[in-house]
């Protein structure tokens, strides 16, 4: 298995300070073996913090997408929904499997939006008490579960920062179970929502929390400019989506000529110059200045290394 890359969680838990280490690629060697013969599995979704897990279920079970659930999860008691079904994955961490407690009621949604409205007043109060303790310190989101007593407070922090004379105010205003947890910029994109340079919503938002380490030899692979701006997303790290057709490109250069080779055409010699990986289309020009566009099927390797021989022949 590859290396395991890990993200620094803290948490502040009705005053105490917590460290939780999160995994973004699980090595996990405690997994659960799906039957394909008797169960299903499902994409579940908890709907505040857009985190996924899977539902395993016999198939005689009653879930399908867009059920609504209540499910255990690390911050407690609260609501998700099926995204659906998906094919089965084999084995399943064990940590990324969901306990179900029952599927949600009409109360339970009820209750959900009713919290939202909650939720403002919540955070209002927080930030006045951020700025009354003179904290260093961002908040990002607060929620209330929704089957259980306890409010999360989400927040980014440049550094570690002591918070416990804060929680110790919201736990006395709010006569509940209070927690902070300390996110980075990536987690502050899942849980806030946006949309991309692309015009589309966060991937980590939208489509998957699963973080997969992002370097920028995959932005060289697939010839992006190296601009930080440009291959960045709001967050400030590398664009997610980069690892999408990373193994794509890898895989389709190695059936591909080189920026800098030669391609011989009517016993002409013609230097690589661009080549889309996508269309298979490869521009190049001779010494003359003339240049010739054509594709990857029309040339095939030739006896020297860096020579590639046209498959077609040009009128001089």
């Amino acid at each position: 298995m590859g290396k395991n890359f890990r993200n620094k969680e803290v948490l502040h838990i009705d005053g105490e300070i917590i460290e939780e280490d999160e995994d973004i690629l699980s090595d996990s060697s405690n997994k659960r073996k799906v039957d394909n013969t008797k169960e299903s599995v499902f994409v579940v979704k908890l709907i505040h913090q857009n985190e996924t897990s899977y539902l395993i279920t016999r198939k005689s079970d009653n879930f399908s997408k867009d059920t609504h659930i209540i499910i255990e999860s690390k911050y407690g008691k609260d609501l998700a929904i099926i995204t659906g079904e998906t094919q089965s994955l084999g084995e399943i961490p064990e940590e990324q499997i969901a306990k179900v407690v029952r599927i949600a009621n009409e109360s339970d949604i009820n209750k959900y939006k009713a919290n939202k409205e909650k939720e403002q007043d919540a955070s209002r109060i927080c930030k006045e008490k951020i700025i009354e303790h003179s904290l260093n310190m961002k908040l990002i989101s607060t929620h209330y579960l929704t089957d259980e007593p306890k409010i999360l407070f989400f927040f980014t922090a440049d550094q570690r920062v002591d918070f416990r004379n804060l929680v110790k105010d919201l736990v006395a205003i709010f006569k509940m179970r209070i927690e902070l947890r300390q996110v980075g910029v990536r987690d502050e994109s899942r849980i806030v929502g946006g949309k991309g340079v692309c015009g589309r919503a966060f991937c980590c938002h939208s489509i998957t929390d699963k973080l997969k380490p992002v370097s920028i030899k995959m932005a060289k692979e697939q010839n992006l400019s190296l601009n930080s701006l440009k291959i960045s997303g709001p967050c400030g790290r590398l664009l997610c989506c980069m690892s999408y057709e990373y193994d794509f490109y890898k895989s389709e250069k190695k059936t591909l000529p080189r920026v800098g080779d030669m391609i011989n055409i009517s016993k002409i010699n013609y230097k690589i110059n661009d080549i889309n990986v996508l269309t298979k289309m490869i521009r190049a020009s001779n010494s003359d200045g003339g240049t010739i566009i054509l594709s990857a099927n029309d040339i095939h390797k030739g006896n020297k290394n860096n020579e590639w021989i046209s498959n077609i022949t040009i009128d001089i």
